[in-house]
Order: C-alpha cells, then structure tokens, then sequence
C-alpha cells in the first residue's frame, strides 16, 4: 500500500529516506477522517509513531503553502518524556520536513538553557522539549505559545508515570484553545484518557496496537543459566548472535556498571548508560554506538527510554524485567520499522517461575533452550568467516601485488592461517556454561512430553549411591571435613528451586570468597541447603555473605541437619501441650475435661454424647420465661 496523498513537500522527504509504504499508525493518522481533527493514538513501540505525527500535523502547519515562512513564534510543539527521546524526535522532523525549510530547535534538560533561549529569540517552526525545561522556558518568558497549531504528547503515558503532569497541565492551559492537540501513547490507561477528554475536542480515537499477539518481528528466547553464570551467559550469548547492535538491560545502576566492566574487559566495544551520567556522557555513548564504534549498550530502563539505535537486532535481559510492560518497553528496542529482532531473556533457576509467569501475562510464547555453549560459537565463527565479504570484495590492484609478494614466501596454508587467527583475535573469547539437564527436563514435561524413563536393571546399588546433595560437580565431590571443625550455614534455596551442587558449590565460593576445599557436606531440602564450612574460615565467611546484598539467595548461619535450626518464633509459651506451664491441660481449665470435651470414642463404635457448650445452655432467667 502507497502513501496517500500528502504534501509535495514531505513525499520528498519521504522518498529520500526510501520510505515506500506507511506503517498501520502512519496509514490512520493520513485517513480522510482523520483530517484536521484531534489524535489519541495507540501505538506499539517501534511502529513509526514519529514520523506519523510529523505527517498528520503537516497539512496544518503548512496548508496550501511550498515552504514555511521566516521563523518566530513556534507553529508545533513536541513534547517527549526524555532528553534521549526529545533529540532523537528532532532529528526524525528534521529530515522530513527539511525540503519544506523548517527551523526545528530542542530546549532539553541537561543542556545549556542559555544556547536553547538565543535559538528561541531568533525563532523556530518546530519546538521540541522535555516538560521541566519546556515549562522553565515558559515561565521565563522564553518560549512564546501564541502562534502555536499543533501540540504533540509523544509517550504520554510516560511522562504521567515520571511525574510531568503538573507541568504538562501548566503548557497546555498555556497554548491556544483553537490548536489541534495530539496524543499518541503506548496504552491508554485511564489517567491519559483523563488528559484527553481535559484538553482534546471531539478527538478520534486510533489503536493500531495488537493486545493480542506480541510483536511480530521481535523472536523471544528463554535461555537457562545458573544464577553465578548471568555474566558469562550475556558473553556467549553476545557472541552467538554477533548482532551490529545490541543492548544488554539491568535492573540498577550498580548492575550496569558492573556489567559494563565485565565486557570491556572481555574485549567488547560497550558503553554504559544509567541516570547518575551527566548529559555529555550520555550523548558520547549514543553518539558511539549510531557511528559504529561501540556495539553493545548496558542501560538501565530509565536510560534506554526512547532510545531508537541503528542495526539493534539483540536485546538482553541480563535481569529479568519487573512487569509485563517493562518486557514489551525493553523488547521493543529491537525489530523496528520491519526489522527482525531477538530478544533474549537470561533466566537462573530461582527465577524460572517468574519469567514463565511474565511471559505468560505478556501472551509471549518464548523458545526455551540452553546457554549457546563454546562449541556452537565456534561453529557459527566458521561459517561468518567463510561468508565475510572482505572475501568476495574486489581486489585492487595494490593488494594483489601484496598478495603475490606473501605467497612468494609462505604458503596458501600458512596464510590462510593467518588471516584465521586475525579474525579470532579480535572476537571475544566464549565461556564454559552449565545447563542444568534438571530444569530443561521439568520444561519438557510442562510442554506435555512423557518424562525420560530407565531401566531399573541400570540403577545398581542404592547402597553404592552417593548421598543427595554429594554428588560429584564440575569441581568434583565435596570434601569430607572432620564433623567437630565445621560451621553449618544455610542457603534459600532447595529442591523447589532446582538446587543443585554443580552451581551451588561455585556460588558459595563467589559469595563467601572462599575455595572449594573449604566446603564439606551439602544437605539439600525442599525450600533449603545446608552445608558445612571448615571453622578456620568460617568467621571471614560469615562477614563476606552479610556484606552481599543478592535479593534471590541469602545466606545465614545454622545448625546441622536435623538438629535446631533457628531460635523459636515465639518468646511466648504454647496455651497447652508440649512446653506448656500448665501440664498439657486445656486453657482455663483444672482438672480433667468436663462436660462438652468428649473423649474421642474407638474407630467403629459411638462416642458418648457431648454435652452442649456454655454458650448454648439457657440461663435461669431463660428457663423461667
């Protein structure tokens, strides 16, 4: 399908881009009924709402005219919730509406408000802002809103849950009454249906989001990973996928920067993104991964808010998302405007249930597979090497003279070779990952396989088999410490979340900063582990699990197995029975039960008949009546 008929002046700009169809957001805002009138607009992330709004307001910013007069009082503006989002819209409303002259300025927190008020002196057709800087401006006398069209709250929702109300209040009360208002939002909850019906009239409602299948060119994975090897996974799984762009999503701003160490020193082109950068610092790394000289961003979600980078084809979720909105937010990063994408989702076992539960709420179908392992990207390197096109690229003529000179003295083996070991020195070496067989079967039977059977014939010995919780790992089995040199501490997890000595046993050590050999027994429960640590370090142990704040897995101190485990609930004693004060006799009583505390009667014969309780007996008075 064809644009419809719009502007000369924007079809130029459009078929410069390459733009040859409209997205379904682009197609309403250009309907018949849709002219002239005020937008609230749902829309998907990704789906080309940007360039929608710079085509609906066009035709009344620019009416029957070829080009925008001189610039002054600003006839559209754009209101975004971030810096990040605001500078990229400009950039967007600036290609498009450049063959028709437009002035298009940013007035943006964190930038010098001195540069943004002389560009507002001189004047702009197009003026676009976060809420705060846009109302300073406004108050100041900066920003005048008497000539202004059009008004655009990109990402409403978002600046309603960032706490912009007030100031959008204050700069919509402040523009025109006869000025078109539109409001595009990814969901439109009840507080923006609010601000519609506030500030909008008689406006037209579009939802071209699709509540009813995830996005169509976003393939969700679940990979399984043992909760120490998260870091190790992102590294593998960067690897794998080799994407030109890819971002690598952390719930805090501890975790950004420490996975953002981690890959640097890994070999990765990355840079970090959180809220505590200045300004600077974040348009260097966003300036760093659109030219091409970083690959990977690690961003918290308030920093990859509206972020649209080229080539994004991989988005991790090093943490799992907090909700189901954070998941489509932090998704919808990747697989834009046609492009495909992946969005991978690490997942340790003590938080399968919660990705599983997420997943299903977001009505997402993800493949449940293992960490991509060492061999698998070895073999993905060999068929990049041999697809790359520095081989099928014309040779110029100084090359082949080169190339003749090297052959003269080495053979085509050794330089095959060489240009080999050229191409691995510069990727990142993968890392060894566990993949808990436990978990991907209990996938298998929750897909409705039969579980894996055996041959009871193979199973040998019960009494040769090694204890639960001892079984040899990756760091081979336990060591048996003597039982009076022991501390015995104790983990949150157990079977109920798949606990296993193959991660468990390197977690204690990354934890507790401890070696292998100071652990000896581990005794596996339903909700918890217990295991012994040699008491010459078990004071310094003790102080490394206090100083780590893991909000999965805690680790305290603890009795054996079987014996107490922790002080008892209560400070009070039981009303009765064991550990009572008075003997084991019912409350309130003395002596043996009386009437209406029958003695259970033996199995097959009638008890005898209780009396009625106190509170059933009539009172003399009654009885008198």
């Amino acid at each position: 399908m064809a644009f419809p008929e719009i502007h000369p002046a924007l079809a130029r700009a459009l078929a410069s881009q390459g733009y040859a169809e409209p997205t379904p957001v682009q197609a309403a805002v250009l309907a018949p009924d849709a002219a002239g009138r005020d937008l609230l607009v749902s829309a998907q992330t990704g789906s080309g709402k940007t360039v929608a709004f710079g085509l609906a307001a066009g035709p009344t910013l620019l009416g029957e005219a070829e080009k925008f007069g001189q610039p002054g009082s600003p006839l559209a503006l754009v209101i975004a919730p971030t810096r990040e989002l605001a500078i990229q819209v400009a950039k967007e409303l600036t290609w498009l509406y450049a063959p028709a002259g437009a002035r298009v300025e940013t007035c943006v927190g964190g930038m010098d408000p001195r540069r943004e008020q002389r560009a507002l002196n001189v004047g702009a057709h197009i003026v676009v802002g976060t809420p705060g800087r846009l109302k300073d401006h406004l108050e100041r006398g900066n920003l005048d809103l008497s000539a202004l069209q059009v008004v655009v709250l990109d990402e409403a929702d978002e600046m309603l849950d960032m706490g912009f109300r007030e100031d959008l209040e204050e700069i919509l009360d402040s523009a025109p009454v006869g000025r078109r208002t539109l409001l595009f939002s990814a969901t439109l909850a009840r507080e923006i249906v609010a601000l519609a019906k506030r500030y909008q009239r008689d406006a037209l409602r579009i939802d071209t989001s699709r509540r009813d299948e995830p996005h169509g060119d976003i393939e969700y994975r679940a990979v399984r990973v043992a909760p120490n090897e998260i870091e190790l996974a992102v590294v593998n799984v960067l690897r794998f996928f080799e994407s030109p762009g890819a971002l690598v999503f952390c719930n805090t701003r501890e975790g950004v920067r420490h996975m953002h160490s981690a890959l640097r020193e890994r070999g990765f082109a990355v840079v970090g993104l959180s809220g505590e950068l200045d300004q600077k610092a974040r348009t260097d790394a966003l300036q760093a991964l659109r030219d091409g000289h970083a690959r990977v961003c690690v961003a918290t979600d308030v920093a990859a808010r509206g972020l649209d980078l080229p080539e994004l084809g991989l988005v991790i979720h090093a943490d799992i998302p907090v909700n189901k909105a954070g998941l489509l937010h932090r998704s919808g990063r990747t697989g834009r405007a046609g492009r495909k994408g992946t969005s991978v989702l690490l997942v340790s076992h003590t938080r399968r249930r919660k990705a599983e539960q997420l997943l299903a709420s977001a009505g997402i179908e993800a493949v449940w597979q293992g960490p991509p392992t060492a061999d698998e990207i070895r073999a993905k390197d060999q068929v990049r090497l041999l697809e790359d096109p520095i081989l099928t690229e014309p040779m110029a003529e100084e090359d082949l003279a080169l190339a003749k000179l090297v052959l003269e003295n080495r053979t085509a083996e050794e330089v095959a070779a060489a240009l080999i070991r050229i191409h691995r020195a510069r990727l990142p070496s993968p890392e060894e990952l566990y993949d808990d067989a436990r978990m991907r079967d209990s996938q298998v039977r929750e897909q409705g396989r039969p579980k894996r059977t055996y041959d009871p014939s193979d199973r040998g010995d019960r009494g040769d088999r090694p204890e639960r919780g001892e079984r040899d790992g990756p760091f081979g089995k336990p060591e048996r410490l003597d039982p009076n040199e022991v501390t015995w501490f104790r983990v949150t997890v157990g079977r109920s979340k798949n606990a296993d000595p193959k991660w468990l046993i390197p977690l204690i050590c990354r934890l507790g900063h401890v070696t292998k050999p100071d652990i000896g027994a581990i005794k596996i429960f339903d909700r918890e582990t217990k295991f012994e640590i040699a008491n010459a370090v078990a004071a310094k142990f003790s102080q490394a699990v206090k100083a780590t704040a893991d909000e999965e897995i805690k680790i305290e101190p603890s009795g054996p197995p079987g014996g107490p485990t922790s002080p008892p609930r209560s400070k009070f004693k039981p009303a009765y029975g064991k550990g009572a004060s008075n003997d084991g006799k019912p409350p309130h009583r003395k002596g043996p039960p009386t009437k209406g505390f029958a003695p259970k009667a033996p199995l097959g014969a009638p008890g005898p008949k209780a009396g009625k309780p106190p509170w059933k007996k009539k009172s003399n008075d009654q009885r008198a009546k």
